[in-house]
């Protein structure tokens, strides 16, 4: 254990947040996300909602500029309650986030440095984040 680390943040998943480069992704996604199909690196976080895995990864990984993250198209068109707290857990609001069609978001998920699987089973609990930079 750490001091001052979010829990939810282990040794795996430090690295590969260290390991990424500027705008670099992370897709934080949901249960029923492809995630084994699609990650080339998957971290798996069984009993965690996307917005607390995603707070945590925001402890420590700074924002590119916007979008600052992308979110996956509801079937309506509506910003879920899921959404807000996701875009609550990465401090944005709506105007600087994207928000991608379903397929357009999987196909993201060949880009993505690593992909962090959540136990979240509310639907459209995906996010992409890219990584910025660290200030001096």
């Amino acid at each position: 254990m750490l001091l001052g680390i979010n829990p939810l943040l282990t040794g795996e998943l430090l690295k590969h947040l260290d390991e990424m480069g500027h705008s670099d992704s992370a897709m934080i996604v949901d249960a029923h996300f492809p995630a084994s199909r699609l990650a080339k690196r998957l971290v798996s976080l069984p009993g965690t909602s996307s917005p607390d895995a995603l707070r945590a990864v925001r402890s420590v990984l700074p924002l590119d500029d916007a979008p600052a993250v992308d979110l996956m198209t509801s079937a309506d068109g509506a910003l879920l309650e899921v959404q807000e707290q996701l875009l609550g857990a990465a401090g944005v609001g709506p105007e600087e986030s994207r928000f991608v069609d379903r397929y357009d978001f999987y196909a993201a998920a060949d880009s993505a440095y690593v992909i962090i699987r959540t136990g979240e089973t509310r639907t459209y609990g995906c996010v992409v984040v890219r990584k910025g930079l660290v200030g001096h």
